[in-house]
C-alpha cells in the first residue's frame, strides 16, 4: 500500500532503510554522512518541540536558509506536527520576507544565520502573530539574549526531553487533504501568491516523477536549487522519502561545480541557466584546446551530432552509427564528462524555465540525457516529460502517468491530476482564475505533435500582437536568439509597435573570450556591451536567426543592455527567469529609442 502522508512515507522508508546513508553534508573539507534514522529522530524531536511551543494541525512555520541538512530536517519535523512548511527564498528582501511570513500567517520562523536573522529585525514589529525565531548557525551572533530567539540545538534538546507520543497521535491524524507546503511564485506578474500543495499532492507526485525514468536507492543528487522552490523540493524532499537515494547538500553556492566533480550524482537536474553555463564554459574549453584535441573533439561530436539528430525525432540509429558512438565515448566523451562530474548521470532533467534547443541537443550528442520537463508551482511541478530513448526535440515529452492535458480553444495548456494544488493561501480570486471544475488553467500555450509529445509555445500573457495584428510568440524567437554562445538571454518587444525589437544580455564568458581573442580593450561590463564589434557580433548572430524566420517575425534592432541582471534587483526570478514587465519598465528609455 501506498503511503499518501508525508509522515506514514518517511516513516516506511526509515523501517527499511533505518541505518542507511540518507544525506552527505561537506564541513572542513570532508564529506559526512547523515542516516535515515538520524534525520527521522531529528525531525521528530523538531516536531515535539513545535508542538509543545503552540503549533497546531495546519499553522505554518516559515523556513529561510541554503541548502543543508537543517533546512530539510526542519521541513519534515513541521510536517510531522502537522504543520504547514513555508520556504522563503535566501535572496528575498527583507520587505519580501515580511511579506511571505505574514501572508502564510507563520507562528515559527527558522532562519540559517546572523544575514537571515537581520531581515527580520526590520519587521519584527509588523508580526505581532509570530511566537519564536529559531536560528540553526548561531557562530558570528554576539548578542542571543533576546526572548524571541532561540537556537536550533536547544530546540532540538527540548524536543529530546519529551514524550513522543502526542507527536505520533498527530502524525497519524494528518491525512491527504491537509497542507503539507506553501510554495510561494516567484513573483514574475505581481505579489508571491502561496500556492497549497496537500500531502495527497506531494506524495502522489513522488511516486508519478519515477514512473517513467526509475529512481532507486543507489542513486545520488547534488541539491543546490532553492529548496523553497518546487523543483528542488520534489527531489531533495518528497521524492527522496519516497525512493531512498542519497542527497549530497553543495559546500556553499558557489561550489558547486567542485562538489558535482566531487559527488558525480546519477540524476541530474538544473534550471536552464545553469545548463547553459556549462555549455558556454565547454565552448571557451575546446577553443583553448590544443589542435589535436580540438580535431578529436570535433570528429567525435560529428559522430554524436548524428546519433542526437536520430534518437531526438524518434528514429533508429544503425548499429554502425553505435559503434562509432562508442568509440567516440570512449575517446573523448568519458573524459569530457569526467571533468564536470556528469560521467555516471543516468538522466537529467531541465526544468523552471524554457531551455535552448541548441544546448539541449549539444549534451544529447556527447551522451548525456538531458530532458526538458514542464511543468508549475500549482501541479507539483511537473506535467510531462520524457524517458530515456524517447525524447524529441521542439517538446517537453508526454504527459506523465496519471496526468490529463487538454489544449482550451485558445491554446492555453490545462491539466488535471492528483497533483493539481489545491488553490493560492487567501486568495479566492487568484484560485478561482487558475482553477476550474478541478482544471489548472497554465496561462501556457502549447500543442500536441502527431506523437502526443507537448510543444509549448509560449505565455498567454506574453504573446506580442504587434501594430499590423500579427500575433508573435515571444518565447520561441528568444529561444533561437539564446542558441547563440554569446546571447545569455534575450527580451523581445515589439506589442502594439510596427516591427520587433530585443534586450539583450550578452554571455559574458564567451563575449570576454570573443574580446580577448580580438584585442578588444575594456575595462567594465557596461564598455564591453556598448563596443562597436561587439554590436557588430551580436548583430551578426541576430542575423543569422532572422533567416530562419518569417519576415514579420525578424528582429529588426537590438540593444545590448548595460548591466548585468540581477535577482536582488528584482529583474530576475530566484530561477533566474527574466521578468519581463520589470525589465520592459526598467529600460523603456532604452527600448523607446529603438523605436524613435
Amino acid at each position: 500500500m501506498i503511503a499518501t502522508t508525508t509522515p506514514a512515507v518517511f516513516e516506511k522508508t526509515v523501517r527499511a532503510c533505518g541505518d542507511q546513508v540518507a544525506m552527505r553534508y561537506k564541513e572542513l573539507g570532508l564529506w559526512h554522512d547523515i542516516s535515515w534514522r538520524r534525520y527521522y529522530d531529528t525531525a521528530q524531536n523538531i516536531g515535539a518541540a513545535l508542538m509543545d511551543m503552540g503549533l497546531e494541525k495546519g499553522m505554518s512555520a516559515a523556513v529561510i536558509g541554503d541548502n543543508c541538512p537543517e533546512w530539510v530536517m526542519i521541513d519534515m519535523g513541521i510536517q510531522f506536527a502537522g504543520g504547514v512548511s513555508v520556504g522563503i527564498y535566501t535572496t528575498n528582501a527583507w520587505q519580501e520576507v515580511e511579506y511571505v511570513v505574514s501572508n502564510s500567517d507563520a507562528l515559527f520562523l527558522f532562519v540559517e544565520n546572523e544575514e537571515q536573522l537581520d531581515k527580520w529585525l526590520n519587521f519584527r514589529d509588523n508580526v505581532p502573530r509570530l511566537k519564536k525565531v529559531i536560528v540553526w548557525d548561531t557562530k558570528g551572533l554576539r548578542d542571543f539574549q533576546d526572548p524571541m530567539l532561540m537556537s536550533l540545538a536547544d530546540l532540538i534538546e527540548k524536543g529530546k526531553k519529551l514524550d513522543k507520543a502526542a507527536l505520533d497521535q498527530r502524525m497519524r491524524e494528518v491525512t491527504p487533504d491537509d497542507m503539507s507546503v506553501l510554495i510561494y511564485t516567484s513573483g514574475t506578474t505581481g505579489p508571491p501568491k502561496g500556492a497549497i500543495l496537500t500531502h495527497g499532492n506531494v506524495t502522489w507526485m513522488a511516486e508519478a516523477i519515477a514512473g517513467l525514468n526509475p529512481m532507486k536507492e543507489g542513486d545520488e543528487v547534488l541539491s543546490f536549487l532553492p529548496l523553497c522552490h518546487i523543483f528542488e523540493r520534489l527531489f531533495s524532499v518528497f521524492a527522496h522519502i519516497r525512493h531512498a537515494y542519497v542527497v549530497n547538500f553543495v559546500e556553499k553556492p558557489d561550489t558547486v561545480t567542485d562538489n558535482m566533480v566531487e559527488v558525480s550524482p546519477t540524476v541530474g537536474y538544473a534550471v536552464p541557466r545553469i545548463w547553459e553555463k556549462y555549455f558556454s564554459a565547454i565552448q571557451i574549453k575546446m577553443s583553448e584546446a590544443t589542435r589535436l584535441k580540438r580535431l578529436a573533439y570535433h570528429l567525435a561530436f560529428k559522430v554524436g551530432q548524428r546519433r542526437a539528430d536520430l534518437m531526438m525525432n524518434c528514429k533508429q540509429i544503425p548499429v554502425w552509427l553505435e559503434l562509432f558512438f562508442v568509440l567516440a565515448h570512449f575517446a573523448v566523451f568519458r573524459k569530457l564528462k569526467k571533468r564536470l562530474g556528469f560521467e555516471r548521470i543516468r538522466v537529467a532533467y531541465s526544468g523552471a524555465a524554457p531551455i535552448s534547443p541548441k544546448v539541449l541537443h549539444f549534451y544529447q550528442s556527447i551522451g548525456m540525457n538531458l530532458i526538458e520537463g514542464y511543468g508549475q508551482t500549482e501541479g507539483t511541478g511537473v506535467t510531462c516529460t520524457s524517458s530515456p530513448g524517447k525524447a524529441k526535440f521542439g517538446t517537453v515529452g508526454a504527459p506523465i502517468p496519471g496526468t490529463e492535458v487538454k489544449i482550451a480553444e485558445d491554446g492555453e495548456i490545462l491539466v488535471r491530476s492528483p497533483g493539481v494544488f489545491a488553490g493560492y493561501y487567501k486568495n479566492p480570486e487568484g484560485t478561482a482564475e487558475t482553477l476550474r471544475d478541478g482544471w489548472l488553467f497554465s496561462g501556457d500555450v502549447g500543442e500536441f505533435d502527431e506523437d502526443g509529445y507537448l510543444k509549448i509555445t509560449d505565455r498567454k500573457k506574453d504573446i506580442i500582437i504587434t501594430a499590423g495584428g500579427k500575433n508573435i510568440s515571444p518565447q520561441y524567437i528568444e529561444n533561437m536568439l539564446k542558441a547563440s554562445v554569446y546571447i545569455n538571454d534575450a527580451v523581445l518587444i515589439g506589442d502594439r509597435r510596427k516591427f520587433l525589437s530585443a534586450l539583450i544580455m550578452i554571455d559574458e564568458d564567451n563575449v570576454v573570450k570573443f574580446a580577448q581573442d580580438n584585442k578588444i580593450q575594456f575595462s567594465t561590463y557596461g564598455d564591453l556591451a556598448c563596443h562597436p564589434k561587439i554590436n557588430a557580433l551580436i548583430q551578426s548572430e541576430i542575423e543569422t536567426v532572422n533567416k530562419t524566420l518569417a519576415r514579420v517575425e525578424n528582429v529588426r534592432k537590438f540593444k545590448i543592455l548595460p548591466k548585468k541582471l540581477y535577482e536582488e534587483d528584482g529583474e530576475v526570478t530566484p530561477t533566474m527567469k527574466v521578468k519581463r514587465k520589470y525589465v520592459n519598465k526598467a529600460f523603456s528609455d532604452i527600448i523607446e529609442e529603438m523605436y524613435r
